[in-house]
């Protein structure tokens, strides 16, 4: 009987080719490729489902007069007070950008009479619906989806179904209808405190002219401006609200998994949201073109 030397290689494993590696890659990169279409497909047909439930749900509650209003009431107070403040520390500086990158450009070509138009209408097409799109998104999504994130993960939800209570009226249309009004409001916020910021820093820093301001703005602006504004401000908060509330009902992991939940429907609906807010930007350049003196 031989013995094995020192140098000798007396393992029977395959020896390990870098190949295997690369096919190992390729292959997980295929799957992802296969199998993340197909989740981001199902995930969006959950949420327009939930979206048609929810809506008829709304719209039957308060018919039927069974709509929950103390937990209405009780989620608008909640989406006001995490996301007021922040609103407003954002529209400021907002719109002192806003008025210094328009002040500097109207210096440039001579049309500084017409500063008011274009910060006003700046501030009301574009700034106050993407500050709150942006809220809506971070403050109102993530605390919707970490609440119901926490009762999906303590079987909260399972107990409420057993129980025989739907929580998509229960829980996701008061929550619906809560978005949408607080949404607005946070949007009307900001065309208020953007316009006024706006004002006062161009009469006090840049020394404009008030009267100015406040005629070339009343001059271009019309009431369709703030409508689409607040339109969008409602579609905003439906949508946050509907990806906040399939993902917390969808929450699995554990409170890691409600972590990852946020974060998912924080990014997701910032995504969503802008997308939805370049759709409808268009749409209202096509059938509103612009006014012209």
């Amino acid at each position: 009987m031989q013995s094995a030397r020192p140098d000798q290689d007396v393992s029977d494993d395959p020896p390990h080719h870098p190949a295997d590696d690369r096919d190992r890659v390729i292959g997980f990169g295929l799957d992802y490729w296969r199998e993340h279409p197909q989740r981001a497909v199902e995930t969006a047909g959950r949420q327009v489902l939930m979206t048609g439930r929810a809506s008829g749900e709304l719209v039957t509650s308060v018919l039927r007069r069974r709509f929950p209003f103390q937990e209405f009431i009780k989620q608008c107070a909640f989406m006001a007070n995490v996301a007021a403040t922040p609103t407003l520390l954002v529209a400021i500086p907002i719109a002192v950008v806003v008025s210094i990158q328009v002040g500097s450009l109207v210096s440039q070509v001579g049309a500084t009479t017409f500063i008011g138009a274009v910060n006003g209408l700046g501030i009301i097409r574009q700034g106050a619906p993407l500050v709150t799109s942006l809220m809506i998104a971070g403050a109102v999504g993530s605390a919707i989806c970490a609440d119901l994130g926490s009762r999906t993960i303590r079987e909260e939800i399972d107990a409420m179904m057993v129980m025989g209570v739907d929580p998509v009226r229960r829980l996701v249309a008061p929550r619906l209808a809560a978005a949408m009004l607080v949404s607005t409001l946070l949007c009307a916020l900001v065309v208020f405190v953007g316009f006024a910021t706006g004002y006062v820093f161009n009469v006090y820093i840049q020394s404009g002219t008030p009267g100015s301001y406040i005629s070339t703005f009343a001059s271009f602006a019309v009431a369709s401006d703030l409508v689409v504004a607040i339109v969008k401000a409602m579609v905003f908060g439906v949508l946050a609200a509907i990806i906040a509330c399939d993902t917390g009902l969808n929450t699995k992991g554990g409170p890691a998994g409600v972590a990852d939940a946020v974060n998912s429907a924080v990014v997701n609906s910032a995504i969503v949201l802008f997308a939805a807010n370049i759709i409808m930007t268009q749409i209202y350049t096509v059938l509103f073109p612009a006014k012209v003196l």
